[in-house]
């Protein structure tokens, strides 16, 4: 089995200097692995630092992810938007090769009333685009993870990211397990469906898919409309141990992201549990 590992989205919370830097020696004091560097609200890293950053995550063995900015709509009404967008993720994978990170998340779209088939042309058609400049600028060994989202008015339901990456080399996709269930209203939650999700998974991309995965997961709150925010594993009704059984049943490698308030208290919780199954 490939070895899944566990840390925070983000600086520990525990780092006494909040640099990036503080926060990869942190997590290898606290026995974490992997860490995802935020640029949510833009990528302001230069790049002598982020090949520092690169360097100390190398040297104490972190496996570092990226999440890209927030206000990012590939299928924008406003054309200049869509193209902005694309350019930030660009920009976003160029830090990542800096930092020696193999891939980055994102929210990738909106349906706003529109048609679902619509929108996902639209979104595989910035993708490719993407993925080409991506690919001429030296850029083909970070792959491209449009994420799972949280809100059914959000493009990114699993169906949708399997042929996403059925369709365009270099992408596969974050499965935020926590959206999921907020996504649907509290009904994908527990062993069973969580499985059924990583069986889709397989049958739709093979074992492979699994074997490297990137994942979200914290607790979450939500409305019949979706995700609100998140919540500690303790405050929450995600069942995150039925998770890490089926993780393990399934044989899944890769990087689990912990989004809780409790940063890297419920990385450390998760992977304490996952490790003892």
């Amino acid at each position: 089995m490939k070895m899944l590992r566990f840390g925070p989205g983000g600086i520990p919370l525990s780092t006494k200097e909040r640099s990036t830097f503080s926060g990869i020696e942190r997590i290898r004091e606290l026995g974490l692995d992997c860490m995802e560097i935020e640029f949510v609200h833009g990528v302001n890293l230069k790049e002598p630092e982020a090949r520092r950053i690169g360097k100390r995550a190398q040297e104490l063995d972190i496996r570092l992810s990226a999440h890209g900015p927030y206000y990012i709509n590939l299928a924008s009404l406003e054309k200049q938007k869509i193209g902005a967008s694309r350019a930030m993720l660009v920009q976003t994978a160029r830090a990542c090769s800096w930092l020696g990170a193999d891939r980055f998340t994102f929210h990738a779209a909106f349906y706003q009333k529109r048609d679902k088939s619509r929108i996902y042309e639209m979104v595989k058609e910035q993708i490719r685009i993407m993925r080409s400049t991506m690919d001429e600028v030296g850029l083909k060994n970070v792959r491209i993870d449009p994420e799972l989202t949280g809100k059914a008015t959000q493009f990114g339901d699993l169906g949708e990211l399997i042929a996403l990456a059925k369709e365009i080399k270099g992408v596969q996709f974050c499965i935020d397990f926590a959206h999921a269930q907020a996504r649907s209203a509290g009904e994908v939650n527990g062993y069973e469906a969580f499985a059924a999700m990583l069986q889709q998974i397989r049958d739709g991309l093979g074992q492979t898919a699994l074997d490297d995965m990137h994942i979200h997961m914290s607790g979450i709150n939500f409305t019949a409309k979706g995700e609100r925010n998140h919540l500690p594993l303790a405050d929450a009704t995600i069942d995150w141990q039925g998770l890490l059984r089926a993780l393990k049943d399934f044989s899944v490698g890769g990087l689990l992201v912990c989004e809780s308030p409790d940063l890297e208290g419920d990385a450390m919780r998760m992977k304490e549990f996952f490790t003892q199954q």
